[in-house]
């Protein structure tokens, strides 16, 4: 599985549909897992960003492509990172020798 860490801010559309963003959690959630995937935390932030998702996919091309397929509604622009958990650290870390 591939994680990523996104950092999301509402767009202007996003702000002005708040009210539904509950709801827009709950289908990025079930593409996720149609796709194979698992979001373990969706938090709603206040400061610099708006929300906070930390999501798994099978491979790389399916992560890529599920958060496309949300960017591309309109609601949010993300920062997404991808991110490594201890086992894969410490392989990237033998291959740097």
């Amino acid at each position: 599985m591939t994680t990523y860490v996104s950092l999301i801010n509402w767009t202007d559309q996003g702000i002005k549909t708040y009210r539904d963003t509950t709801q827009r959690a709950a289908d990025f959630t079930k593409l996720a897992e149609s796709n194979g995937g698992h979001v373990r935390e969706l938090v709603w932030t206040v400061g610099e960003y708006d929300m906070v998702c930390v999501v798994d996919f099978p491979d790389e091309e399916t992560g890529v492509a599920a958060l496309l397929q949300v960017g591309s509604a309109g609601n949010i622009r993300s920062k997404t990172m991808r991110a490594f958990n201890s086992e894969e650290m410490a392989g990237i870390i033998r291959r740097a020798g």
